[in-house]
C-alpha cells in the first residue's frame, strides 16, 4: 500500500470528464443503478470512490463489473459463504476498502462481530460450521499456494457441486485482485464508511 495513507496515489475521476465509455461500463456492471450514477441533478446519489477511481479505465472495468455480478447477485455458492471467504482475503490483504463493504455486507446477512473477530484470528475454526471452516481453510490454501490441498477439496467435494466449487476459487482469487488493485492506487474509504461496531480495521 503506499506510505502516505492521507493520499491516493489515483484519485476518483471526477464525473464531468465521464464519457460514453463510462456509460457503458455502467450499465453493463449496474444495469438498474447506472442511471442513477450517471446522474448531475443536484440530488444523484454519491458515486463510491471505488467505482469512480476505477473509471479510470472502464474497457477494462466494465466487463469485469458483468463478471463480479454473477458472484454477488446470482452465486452457486451462500452469500454468507461468499462473505466469509471475502472478509479473510481482506484482511489478509490488509485492504481497508474491501474489508469495510464486506465487513458491512456480512453483518447485514448476520455474520456476527465475534465471527468477523474469529476471522481474524484466522485459526479460530470452532466459530464456524465444518463447512465453512473448510472454505476458509481453503481460502488462506489458495492464498498462499494457490491451490486448495487434497484434505481440503475432498471434504468440500463432499458438500460442494462443481459449481461451488469452482465458485471458490474465483472468489478467492477475484477479491485478492480487487485487494491488490485497491492497496495499489491508495484507495480511500468514502465519507462516512465505517465498519461495523466493534469490528477494527486492518492495521
Amino acid at each position: 500500500m503506499s506510505d502516505d495513507s492521507t493520499a491516493p496515489r489515483i484519485a476518483p475521476r471526477p464525473k464531468p470528464s465521464w464519457g460514453d465509455d463510462v456509460r457503458t461500463a455502467l450499465e453493463k456492471g449496474f444495469p438498474s443503478a447506472a442511471p442513477h450514477f450517471l446522474s448531475t441533478a443536484p440530488d444523484a446519489i454519491p458515486v463510491p470512490n471505488v467505482l469512480s477511481t476505477l473509471m479510470h479505465h472502464p474497457a477494462l472495468v466494465g466487463p469485469f463489473l458483468a463478471f463480479n455480478r454473477v458472484l454477488l447477485q446470482t452465486p452457486t455458492l451462500e452469500p454468507r459463504q461468499r462473505e466469509l471467504m471475502i472478509l479473510r482475503v481482506a484482511w489478509r490483504t490488509r485492504s481497508p476498502y474491501e474489508w469495510v463493504q464486506h465487513a458491512r455486507l456480512a453483518v447485514d446477512l448476520g455474520v456476527t462481530v465475534d465471527e468477523i473477530d474469529a476471522i481474524v484470528r484466522g485459526n479460530d475454526t470452532g466459530a464456524f460450521s465444518p463447512l465453512e471452516a473448510d472454505l476458509l481453510a481453503a481460502t488462506d490454501q489458495l492464498m498462499d499456494d494457490h491451490c486448495i490441498e487434497d484434505d481440503t477439496w475432498a471434504r468440500l467435494a463432499a458438500r460442494l457441486d462443481e459449481r461451488q466449487l469452482i465458485e471458490v476459487a474465483f472468489t478467492v482469487g477475484t477479491y485478492s485482485c480487487l485487494a491488490m488493485v485497491f492497496n495499489s492506487v491508495g484507495l480511500q474509504l468514502d465519507p462516512g464508511l465505517e465498519p461495523p461496531a466493534g469490528v477494527r480495521l486492518p492495521e
